[in-house]
């Protein structure tokens, strides 16, 4: 029995062979058929591509486009590739001549002007690009087109705007950005004396993210601004259960806050005890200045030596030479002075603040990065305490 079930499957094989190799003759002459009707710009195009040749590829498939203007996946294709390129003039022509094409289906029609609304956005004609993402609001597209409505409200800071759609899009926008946005608004009216008006937003921005520490500080500044300074130390104190990274920033507030309560001692004593918990080059840097100032050139260098001792960096060393050099003796002072300048040449670059995100650098802080829009990516730490921890 086992020798007649070998036979027959013997005599399948070829059978097998023949059905595939059918097949495979019906899908060549399928293949073949259809790239006959392809104009010959396309292949053109394509060999300029696989040689790297990317401008003369463009003006090939501008051709295949030309001859059958109903290719819509290569307008879709080189409209994309242009505003990559940053041509966006080119890519807006492209994505209009799709919208314009009659008897287009209404979900390509759609797309297009998805496209034509990110083409808007890249050019930095933010009117034209929240005018075409509002009336794809309500369509299958409503999800970027908000994504990018999002965008265009903080470029604008239209920050109220900007919440109504954030909360639209709980997976995009967090409580912690909401709460920014409010900051955003209470920083505005502190900026315009619109105390009331600050203090409600400040209360939805913490009600919206406890740990808010930019809320924290705002406070404080609202609060010295109304003559309230004990009120505003104890609001910029709060931040020390936010996220005491960020005390660095209130750092210099405390430090003329206590200079005008005549409380010197009392603000080294503080911000002494965080430098001792909070190891950070800013808050050095504000101690440094308050112990020269109350206990003179001796008591700084201490302070920095036994700083530089316990967190070596070279931020830290420039600044050991700077409290050493008036104690130096006149014969080795021009040596401190040529050793602490050779250092400052390389701490130019670690001096930066780093967004935890992009990896882009500034020299100020920054609550949201320039460069990727982040939202409190950049560490309130200096470049070389950033490589330091990682």
């Amino acid at each position: 029995m086992s020798e007649i079930v070998d036979y027959w499957q013997l005599l399948l094989i070829p059978v097998f062979f023949g059905l595939g190799w059918a097949a495979a003759r019906v899908d060549m002459r399928q293949v073949v058929h259809e790239s006959r009707t392809l104009p010959r710009s396309y292949f053109q195009g394509l060999n300029f591509l696989l040689n790297e040749q990317p401008d003369k590829a463009i003006d090939s498939f501008l051709e295949v486009a030309k001859v059958d203007s109903q290719t819509v996946e290569l307008h879709f294709a080189l409209g994309n590739l242009f505003r990559r390129r940053g041509e966006t003039e080119r890519a807006i022509r492209m994505h209009q001549n799709l919208i314009d094409l009659p008897d287009l289906d209404d979900k390509v029609r759609l797309q297009a002007l998805s496209e034509l609304g990110q083409d808007y956005l890249k050019a930095g004609l933010l009117d034209r690009a929240e005018e075409i993402f509002n009336r794809l609001l309500g369509s299958s597209f409503e999800e970027e087109a908000k994504r990018n409505l999002l965008e265009i409200y903080q470029v604008e800071k239209e920050w109220l705007k900007a919440v109504e759609i954030a909360r639209e899009l709980p997976d995009v926008a967090s409580h912690r950005e909401i709460a920014e946005y409010y900051c955003e608004l209470a920083a505005n009216e502190i900026m315009r004396s619109r105390p009331d008006e600050a203090r409600q937003y400040l209360d939805v921005a913490m009600q919206e993210n406890r740990k808010c520490v930019r809320a924290s500080l705002l406070q404080g500044d609202l609060l010295l601004q109304e003559g309230k300074p004990l009120e505003a130390i104890e609001a910029w104190q709060r931040i020390e259960q936010q996220d005491p990274a960020y005390l660095a920033l209130v750092a210099q507030r405390l430090l003329e806050t206590y200079r005008k309560l005549e409380r010197v001692a009392e603000g080294i004593a503080l911000l002494s005890g965080y430098l001792e918990r909070y190891p950070s080059l800013d808050l050095l840097e504000v101690v440094y200045q308050l112990v020269l100032e109350s206990e003179g050139t001796e008591a700084a260098y201490r302070l920095v030596r036994a700083e530089l001792q316990r967190n070596p960096t070279l931020l830290g060393l420039e600044k050991l030479m700077s409290a050493r050099l008036p104690l130096a003796a006149p014969e080795v002072r021009p040596d401190v002075e040529l050793a602490k300048t050779i250092v400052q040449g390389y701490t130019k670059r670690l001096s930066r603040y780093r967004c935890d995100n992009c990896g882009f650098k500034a020299r100020q802080f920054y609550w949201r990065c320039p460069a990727c829009g982040g939202w409190e990516t950049y560490p309130p730490r200096r470049g070389e305490e950033f490589d330091q921890s990682l």
